[in-house]
């Protein structure tokens, strides 16, 4: 169930991904937490990758692709995983992707907080940088 169009110059090229799981990727997040695919958690979620080292970035593709089977059928399907720990692994992933307002560069979508209604007086203040995951400013 591919989310985005990887090639598209809308979104910042894959780094660790491949376009396959990238979109596997999307779609776990899309069942995990829905209406996160259109903030582009794939993105996030690509970049973080690069930051671990090689044991558990083995783990991370390991997770996604022992879940690959389920992403492609939806929440259903993944809840047999619900206990595994590579769901709890993605779903970490996931919920931090999303929640913590990420939406990625070249989308024109608003955050989670907006959608629910994250308003304090410093949140409205704050302009986040992803700069810091190794993302462009």
């Amino acid at each position: 169930m591919p989310c985005r169009e990887w090639n598209n110059s809308s979104v910042p090229a894959l780094v660790t991904l491949d376009a396959d799981r990238a979109s596997i990727v999307e779609a776990l997040c899309a069942a995990i937490i829905p209406g996160s695919a259109r903030v582009g958690p794939g993105v996030y979620i690509d970049v973080l990758l690069t930051s671990m080292s090689a044991p558990e970035l083995e783990a991370a593709i390991g997770a996604i692709d022992r879940l690959a089977g389920a992403a492609s059928e939806g929440q259903e399907a993944l809840r047999a995983h619900a206990g595994s720990p590579e769901f709890a692994l993605i779903r970490e992933v996931a919920i931090e992707a999303y929640y913590s307002d990420f939406v990625a560069p070249g989308l024109e979508e608003t955050g989670a907080w907006e959608e629910i209604d994250f308003n304090s007086p410093l949140a409205t203040r704050l302009r986040k940088d992803w700069t810091y995951i190794g993302l462009p400013g």
